[in-house]
């Protein structure tokens, strides 16, 4: 059972890692320090889908399932939890392209607005 635990706190922990890779680069509006571990986690993000390699969070969530009686399951984090809620068929590199460009898409959004909203607030302060 604590194998179980622990590999359900696994899966926990890797959709929080997902969403703050796609997502993350929105909050250095209200905390400008989290750049320092936001760059460097969405690049490996979107590395891991543009090179089709597995994060390591994987193959340690399927070895607890397996050492607390599961069994593991085929393929990887996003294409078992992630892709039946979004597409009803498996994960192709198509759509690791895909997933790795949104991945990179959201975050220049996010810091072109951080950027463009830190730009506004220098002028404002020297003009006044």
């Amino acid at each position: 059972m604590l194998y179980t635990v622990a590999a359900d706190l696994i899966v926990v922990l890797h959709l929080a890692f997902v969403l703050f890779v796609a997502f993350g680069g929105f909050l250095a509006s209200r905390w400008q320090r989290i750049l320092y571990v936001h760059v460097p986690s969405a690049i490996w993000g979107a590395s891991i889908e543009f090179y089709g390699w597995v994060c390591p969070l994987t193959p340690l969530e399927k070895r607890l399932r397996e050492a607390g009686g599961g069994s593991g399951y085929q393929g990887g984090f996003i294409e078992h939890y992630i892709l039946p809620l979004i597409y009803p068929h498996g994960l192709t590199r198509e759509v690791q392209w895909i997933l790795g460009s949104l991945v990179v898409l959201v975050n220049a959004v996010a810091y072109g607005l951080f950027f463009m909203q830190k730009r506004k607030k220098r002028q404002k302060e020297a003009a006044g």
